[in-house]
């Protein structure tokens, strides 16, 4: 198990070594282990490559000391850039669409960073192309680009897939987890078909998200509740290789909200509705493996919770379904 068990410097110290903890509802045969971001300082997944994206970005001279680092996001990307940016002696600009969480708002300006939005109806890409735009009116800005730079799967690989396996001491069957820009699957994945070539790797979206057709799969596009994973437009997610990935698993908004509200009340995780949909799809994993359905080198399944509940509470992650806002 990883933990911290000595006094550090820094809180980017502690990033990074979280818990891999089994989750209850599964095959008695196959379990399933999820690594639990919330353990970070920012509480998220995001924390591991807000410091790893800006130190070896300032180790390569890609950002200049003291310079800005202006990032398109939904929000966790943001808090973890703002801790390390804290802590760096870098300066921090978010933009971020209008429509996500409040909480991850104004924590990343609690952290000392600026938040711009844009309107949801322009997605992702708009807040893209206004990250670029605003990194081109400033001296020493750079727009570390989390969609497309292969530092963000890098972080995992370096970190994430190998606490994984220590944990488990190799006996990884299947690797499961949510794709927003891609990189944490994609870290974990190729860490883990280094270690052994058969282990099953799938990819985890919500209804209405177009992951799929990176698999020549059908996926009919749609809004959808489910924050931080997905994508409208595959085109920005360039870090995602389909090479790597032997499904994608679509999850409804419901069984997503069911499955986190389980989560709390059955196991005393409170996750978000990401790590519910991640759930649900290691679950199905591991009953594959468990009938025979999947050949996986070891009966085990791990997943990532990527961040907390506490981040969502405004918009009534624990409310009935119906009054669950987008």
């Amino acid at each position: 198990m990883t933990t911290h068990e000595r006094p550090v410097d820094s809180v980017l110290e502690t990033i990074g070594r979280t818990p891999l903890v089994r989750i209850h509802d599964a095959p008695a045969e196959v379990p399933i282990y999820a690594k639990l971001e919330t353990f970070n300082p920012g509480a998220s997944v995001k924390d591991r490559i807000g410091r790893y994206m800006l130190e070896r970005m300032l180790e390569r001279g890609d950002l200049p000391a003291g310079g800005t680092v202006i990032e398109p996001t939904a929000g966790n990307t943001g808090i973890g850039f703002a801790i390390a940016a804290g802590q760096l002696g870098v300066d921090a600009v978010f933009v971020v669409p209008e429509r996500f969480s409040l909480e991850k708002q104004q924590l990343m300006r609690a952290l000392g960073a600026e938040v711009i939005n844009t309107p949801t109806e322009d997605g992702m890409q708009g807040a893209i192309d206004r990250a670029h735009s605003l990194a081109e009116e400033l001296d020493d800005a750079v727009v570390p680009q989390q969609f497309s730079n292969p530092l963000n799967a890098e972080a995992h690989y370096a970190t994430t897939g190998p606490e994984i396996y220590e944990a488990l001491e190799g006996d990884v069957g299947a690797v499961v987890a949510g794709c927003g820009t891609a990189g944490t699957l994609m870290g974990i994945a190729r860490y883990a078909r280094e270690q052994n070539s058969e282990t099953h790797v799938v990819a985890v979206e919500p209804e209405g998200s177009l992951y799929g057709e990176f698999l020549g799969e059908a996926r009919e596009e749609g809004e959808y509740k489910i924050e931080g994973i997905g994508t409208h437009e595959p085109e920005t997610n360039a870090l995602f290789d389909p090479a790597l990935v032997d499904d994608v698993y679509a999850v409804s908004d419901r069984a997503a909200h069911d499955e986190l509200e389980r989560l709390a009340r059955e196991e005393g995780h409170l996750v978000a509705s990401s790590a519910g949909a991640a759930s649900i799809a290691a679950r199905r994993v591991a009953q594959r493996i468990a009938d025979g359905e999947i050949d996986a080198p070891y009966d085990s399944v791990v997943t990532v919770f990527p961040d907390s509940s506490e981040r969502y509470l405004s918009k009534g992650i624990y409310r009935p379904f119906e009054e669950w806002e987008n």
